[in-house]
């Protein structure tokens, strides 16, 4: 017998009755008056433009190009418009996302009688590709894998850390082991690069951290010890901040509630910070020469570096533990010098302003800085900051189940995205922190998150075994991607877009690639 359609629900039926809303764009819509902005100095473009009212994204591109003379290469550009809100709201800012007409002059924001500003940003000059499989699983290490992170300079070298008290260095080209990095007596649960890409530290339950070279995997000295309980974060000082001749310092954070600042060539502890009441969840080490630590004392604390290590600000707000917290330039802080090709800058100096070029290609807005923090909590709840403006949150980003468990930047920092245990991710805006959208399909708890560096994919990894790797344009899943045989506790995207690596309990390492 055929399948029988079933008859229309009461709904569907009102949905047909409804007037249905046609893309068209009338045919006498007149002429209106553009301009071009940017949004990182607040420069005009080319003065005024007269322009159709039903101009597309593709078309403002196009004229915005050859405004600035860039047409034979093409810049591919997003543009948004703030609007002027009523009287006691803040201001909001539309993104233009097919035409002018449907984003702007149809909902009614604005009128063609206004001369509309257009702010425009440049979007990532490459296309990461969606990694679509396994191109390896390597056994070696003898228990779960707790951590992983890419070389910031190129997708072959990887390191994990795992529960059998070692850290793997992984050759990712050739799919083997290069060195093991052997000395802690307890799991590693953490492990860091330096923006350099010279030195890997990691840290462990055993209360110590140990630095190892990073082109090779021998040690570097004995371990660095301090703490009196395990060492649950870690940071390196951004390169821009190094002074000539000097090797960037480290912060660790740990479960005894204090966080300890390293020197790590002469290996001595410079400063201890204390202050929070419970163990450290996570630190980060913003380009303002800030330290950041987020506390299961349900704190966040702002440290300021330039003057020892004060305590300059505690953010009250979230009603228990704080469990991770990212901030909006975390991937220029991470690759330092580097770009998407890899390659080494020649000199020292020469590396510094390449890592302040790309720290401040994020961070400036209408030429005045702004690094923007966001952070996570087992009270279901996200926070957006501007730690060094107010003591007051941004916004207050609600809508998780359950607790969220990290959360994280996009390298544009234009995005959020938080990954909980409710077995959802969801997408922010990283500007005020509205709600986007939500990623469904994990059916156990989402672990980690991780961007790629063209801010148009991001990678997830669960407890049901797989890894997904969602669009953010269409908010979809992209590809499904299973292999492990047990939870994934760990993933991590090269910063040059070839390569995913995840890891877990069931002690493989996984390389994916397209």
């Amino acid at each position: 017998m055929a399948t029988i359609i079933p008859p229309p629900s009461k709904k569907q039926k009102r949905a047909q009755q409804q007037p249905k809303e046609v893309d068209l764009i009338p045919t006498d819509l007149p002429h209106v008056s553009i301009r071009f902005q940017a949004l990182d100095t607040g420069e005009n473009v080319g003065g005024s433009l007269r322009v159709p009212g039903g101009i597309t994204e593709k078309q403002l591109e196009e004229l915005l190009n050859q405004l600035n003379g860039s047409s034979d290469e093409p810049v591919p550009y997003t543009f948004s418009c703030s609007i002027q809100p009523k009287k006691n709201e803040p201001a909001k800012t539309i993104d233009i996302t097919d035409n002018l007409y449907s984003s702007l002059l149809k909902p009614g924001y604005n009128t063609t009688e206004d001369i509309i500003t257009l702010i425009y940003t440049p979007r990532a000059v490459f296309k990461v590709k969606p990694v679509t499989r396994s191109s390896s699983a390597i056994a070696g290490h003898g228990s779960t894998i707790l951590c992983s992170a890419f070389a910031p300079n190129s997708s072959s070298r990887m390191v994990t850390g795992a529960g059998d008290n070692t850290a793997r260095l992984w050759d990712c080209d050739t799919q083997t082991p290069m060195a093991t990095l052997s000395g802690h007596s307890n799991w590693v649960l953490c492990v860091a690069w330096s923006p350099d890409a010279e030195v890997i530290a990691t840290g462990s339950m055993d209360n110590t951290i140990r630095l190892w070279n990073g082109i090779n995997g021998k040690p570097i000295g004995d371990s660095l010890r301090g703490h009196s309980k395990w060492i649950t974060s870690l940071a390196w000082e951004p390169l821009h901040l190094v002074k000539v001749g000097q090797k960037p310092r480290l912060a660790s954070a740990s479960k005894d509630g204090t966080i300890k600042v390293w020197d790590t060539t002469g290996r001595v502890c410079l400063y201890t910070l204390s202050g929070h009441t419970s163990s450290v969840s996570c630190v980060r080490w913003g380009g303002q020469n800030m330290l950041y630590t987020g506390s299961h004392d349900k704190t966040i604390r702002v440290w300021d570096m330039n003057s020892n290590g004060r305590c300059i600000n505690i953010l009250k707000s979230h009603a228990h533990w704080v469990n991770h917290l990212s901030l909006s330039t975390d991937y220029a802080l991470r690759i330092g010098p580097f770009d998407h090709s890899g390659a080494k800058p020649a000199i020292a100096e020469e590396a510094r302003d390449k890592a302040l070029k790309n720290y401040e290609k994020i961070v400036k807005k209408n030429g005045h800085t702004e690094e923007l923090m966001v952070t996570a909590s087992d009270d279901f709840t996200m926070f957006l900051w501007n730690p060094l403006k107010s003591t007051k949150p941004l916004a207050r980003m609600t809508g998780h189940q359950k607790l969220v468990n990290h959360v994280a930047f996009s390298p544009d920092g234009r995005h959020i995205v938080s990954a909980s245990f409710d077995n959802s991710i969801k997408l922010w805006d990283g500007r005020d922190g509205k709600f986007i959208s939500t990623f469904r399909g994990h059916v156990a708890s989402v672990y980690q998150v991780a961007w790629s560096s063209d801010c148009r994919l991001l990678v997830s990894c669960s407890k049901d075994t797989t890894l997904k790797v969602w669009d953010v344009r269409t908010k979809k899943l992209s590809v499904d991607l299973p292999g492990h045989q047990d939870e994934v506790f760990t993933v991590d995207w090269s910063v040059d877009g070839k390569r995913v690596c995840s890891g877990g309990k069931d002690k493989m390492v996984r390389l994916w690639t397209h």
